[in-house]
């Protein structure tokens, strides 16, 4: 290692924020919701109008506004928060599921588009793009050559459903440009990243959020498992920030016997609303794990609290985030919206989980940093717990409030200390955009190996390792993968895999190394 261990839990500690708060860490109420006006608003009005007929200097008094309303709400809750109307519709889609577009996973590869993968299925993929093709027009717009914005590459490849756009693509394995028109349609947005088994008796589902389409996804997949023959279900609630509280009450139904408390909630009156199991559940026996961290959030939490409370299932992993507060998203008529906090949820013990939010900056949703220092990463019994947030389970086991779900099985952070920033990386977008970069020098080379033919490559040439230390330097990242060779070609393998092959493929090889699977599978009791 040459960076100064001091740095590692910081380093650590912007990576994870920065994946967490893409990730939106909230627990939403799918209810429509408005605003009701009182005089007290008279004040602010008259301030903008004020501004807007008389300040000396022209102001964009949309700006002032929008300033206004986020200082407001960040005196509120760390989750209760103001999203612009430039950013609602990006909002709007992850939490609906989907989004009208051509569907394609794309990298802007030295200034221009690159199809990393065309998404099944769809307008892309009908169309005969393949991965590896560059998008060098569509319509009259100049993809390449230009330091363009994600968001622009959106707003010009998507549109309204059925309609049409005519893309000029480069095919570099063919050394040949072509145009092609093709109808965009909607694009599923997954929610539940895969369904498989894992053992013959054993299924694995991984969910990321918990979006208007989770529910449907996650039983499409459980039912599948059902046929294989799985009697063990193993949900996988790692780096879920969370999202729709409804979502996620469903799926816990599905686990548990009718009328067992899966949550309450209580709002500022005072008035209490308990969600009850319905006799619908398909997986009422069986074996069920969730594994969870401490990116766990929200409605993954609501899920885990109420399969740990009812004794229905194992929790495994590291203490989940902490947080006990629910949403309601309110527009504001212009576009725009506030996501405000209108209730707290309690486990079916009793808890609420939300930890403390004196600090509602950085440090509140970068703890990662803490639970470093204290070492509650490595061992449980660093986890502070406090006697007087004791409740008990259907069964009269010992569980705690106040900051997150302790998990009843501890695992600890993968790697030794000082290799967390190699696992950090590995699961970064560095290694998706080298692999990408490498196959597009030798696809057709790739292209004809199966799953194990590749490994070989990986491992006994040297040059793929290599380079991928050699980009890691060149992004200004120091560090010695000398020692973790051979996990560096495990991830590098995985992401050939996905690349090439299917999702499914990726997580069969991603989970046969994955610590806290490997746990749930083993000999030993859980």
């Amino acid at each position: 290692m040459k960076i100064n261990k001091v740095y590692i839990p910081l380093f650590i500690s912007i990576i994870l924020a920065l994946g967490f708060v893409l990730g939106s860490t909230f627990n939403v109420s799918s209810d429509k919701g408005f605003f009701v006006r009182n005089t007290n608003t008279t004040k602010l009005h008259k301030l903008i109008d004020f501004i807007e007929r008389e300040y000396v200097d022209s102001l964009n008094t949309d700006s002032i506004v929008d300033l206004t309303v986020s200082e407001i709400l960040a005196k509120l809750d760390p989750h209760s928060v103001y999203i612009p109307k430039s950013d609602l519709e990006a909002v709007s889609q992850s939490m609906r599921g989907d989004f009208v577009g051509i569907g394609v996973n794309f990298y802007m590869f030295n200034d221009t588009l690159a199809i990393i993968k065309p998404i099944a299925n769809g307008p892309s993929e009908k169309a005969g793009l393949k991965a590896g093709d560059r998008i060098i027009f569509a319509d009259k717009s100049q993809l390449f050559n230009k330091k363009l914005e994600t968001n622009t590459l959106f707003s010009i490849l998507k549109g309204k459903q059925n309609s049409k756009v005519k893309l000029t693509v480069y095919r570099k394995s063919e050394k040949r440009k072509f145009t092609v028109t093709l109808t965009r349609d909607v694009i599923p947005i997954k929610s539940v990243d895969v369904a498989i088994m894992v053992s013959k008796t054993a299924g694995y589902i991984k969910i990321n959020r918990f979006a208007e389409t989770t529910y449907d996804e996650f039983l499409k997949g459980l039912t599948q498992l059902k046929k294989l023959g799985a009697n063990e279900i193993i949900i996988d609630l790692r780096d879920n920030g969370g999202g729709y509280l409804e979502s996620a009450v469903a799926i816990a139904d599905e686990f548990l016997k009718k009328d067992e408390l899966i949550v309450k909630t209580k709002n500022k009156k005072g008035k209490e609303n308990f969600t009850r199991a319905t006799e619908k559940g398909i997986f009422e026996s069986g074996k069920v794990t969730l594994l969870i961290n401490e990116d766990t959030a929200s409605a993954s939490e609501i899920l885990a609290g109420a399969i740990q409370d009812n004794d229905r299932g194992t929790i495994v992993g590291r203490r989940s985030f902490g947080k006990g507060l629910v949403q309601r998203e309110m527009p504001l008529g212009d576009g725009s919206a506030v996501r405000l906090t209108v209730a707290r949820y309690y486990t079916p013990s009793g808890r609420s989980i939300q930890k403390p939010y004196e600090d509602k900056g950085e440090n509140y949703f970068n703890e990662f940093q803490k639970r470093f220092e204290t070492g509650e990463l490595y061992e449980k019994d660093k986890i502070k717990i406090s006697d007087s947030l004791k409740f008990k389970t259907k069964k009269g086991r010992i569980v705690y409030g106040g900051g997150g779900i302790i998990p009843d099985v501890f695992v600890p952070l993968e790697g030794k200390h000082g290799e967390e920033m190699t696992m950090l990386l590995l699961q970064s977008g560095l290694m998706n955009y080298f692999v990408f970069e490498q196959l597009d020098q030798n696809r057709k080379v790739f292209t004809n190996m199966s799953i194990s033919e590749i490994k070989k490559e990986l491992a006994q040439n040297p040059i793929y390792f290599n380079a991928f230390k050699n980009r890691i330097k060149e992004s200004g990242i120091f560090l010695n993968l000398e020692q973790q060779k051979e996990k560096v070609i495990h991830y590098m393998h995985a992401e050939f895999v996905q690349q090439l092959f299917t999702d499914q493929a990726y997580f069969q090889l991603l989970l046969k190394e994955d610590k806290m699977v490997n746990k749930v599978l083993s000999k030993k009791k859980v």
